[in-house]
């Protein structure tokens, strides 16, 4: 696959990743935190607010990564 495409496929995962995650992190605070203390609440929202890049961190390196040669020789 070439690098122009795995960009594509890329931009366009976290494009539709970030708001998913967003509103399901959302939607679990107002479920669970409603009796929570202000430091649970803020201990969740900024777990939460930093657990967003792990799945992105793994498909960065992918997206940038060069095809390999057909041949079998390094560049």
């Amino acid at each position: 696959m070439n690098p122009r495409t795995k960009k594509f496929i890329g931009m366009t995962l976290m494009l539709i990743w970030l708001p998913l995650y967003a509103l399901l992190a959302m939607r679990v605070g107002i479920a669970v935190l409603p009796e929570a203390n202000g430091v649970m609440t803020f201990l969740y929202y900024a777990l939460t607010g930093t657990l967003w890049i792990v799945p992105i961190g793994l498909m960065l390196p992918w997206m940038h990564r060069e095809p390999k040669p057909k041949d079998g020789r390094p560049e």
